[in-house]
């Protein structure tokens, strides 16, 4: 099977070594190398996989039909166009770190804090023209409690068992080709913009009694990312709680926070 690679984060630098070593021929790599540091650039280059754009890989898609049999998408960043979606053999598969059809768009780790969720997960989903609206593939999901966890601690446990979906679903395609899947509605799940979370994340000062803060702070806690804060005098201040430092003790010190 031969595959083309969208991804960013350590994340997606692991998948792409495990796809790698299952014996699946990765003709390109696109991901996140307008930064020197970039892990799953970094790891292409280990392995001698060529690293292009997204337009050079839409490009080669539209002039070498029947070439590419899927396109996956692990957190990579920007919308896929159809070249892409319709050009390989069994389509192009995107792993989403929500559950499907229910949170699309940037709903993602702070509103399973901020709405008190019991559970939450990550969906395999073909990739179609609107944005995490394609048809289910997989989901995997697992329980947690909002009440300890910020939205920098719940990514990690995603991002674990997005991991296992990945693998679970690859070796499906290896075995069966294109997978059965689940429509979804158009009506179904809410969307979340980027605007709509920067939103949340504001504290209203003037209002501030009815706001949750050690909810907000802990639902947007992902550093080196603003959290929940405030804007004064055209600066924007995250806020932190004793909770969040507490999380961040050096385990090998004694310091008494």
């Amino acid at each position: 099977m031969k595959i083309i690679f969208m991804g960013r984060k350590q994340y997606a630098a692991e998948m792409l070594q495990w796809t790698v070593e299952q014996g699946i021929e990765v003709a390109f790599v696109c991901t996140d190398s307008q930064f020197l540091n970039s892990p799953t650039m970094i790891k292409a280059n280990e392995l001698g996989i060529p690293v292009i754009t997204m337009e050079e890989a839409e490009h080669y898609v539209e002039n070498n039909p029947e070439d590419i049999d899927l396109v996956v998408s692990y957190l990579f960043w920007r919308k896929i166009r159809k070249p892409l979606i319709e050009g390989p053999r069994y389509g192009c598969i995107n792993f989403h770190p929500a559950i499907l059809p229910d949170w699309r768009g940037t709903a993602g780790y702070n509103i399973a804090i901020l709405y008190k969720l019991p559970e939450w997960g990550a969906t395999a989903h073909y990739v179609d023209e609107k944005i995490d609206t394609g048809s289910i593939i997989k989901i995997f999901k697992f329980n947690f409690d909002y009440r300890i966890e910020t939205a920098f601690s719940l990514e990690k446990k995603t991002q674990n068992i997005q991991m296992e979906l990945y693998k679970s679903v690859m070796l499906d395609v290896i075995e069966k080709g294109r997978l059965e899947c689940a429509p979804q509605k158009k009506e179904d799940g809410i969307y979340i913009s980027k605007k709509e979370m920067i939103d949340m994340m504001k504290i209203d000062l003037n209002n501030i009694e009815n706001e949750d803060l050690d909810l907000k702070i802990r639902a947007f806690w992902f550093p080196p990312y603003d959290g929940a804060g405030f804007e004064l005098n055209g600066k924007f201040y995250t806020l932190v709680n004793r909770e969040v430092l507490k999380s961040l003790q050096d385990k090998n010190t004694t310091a008494m926070v």
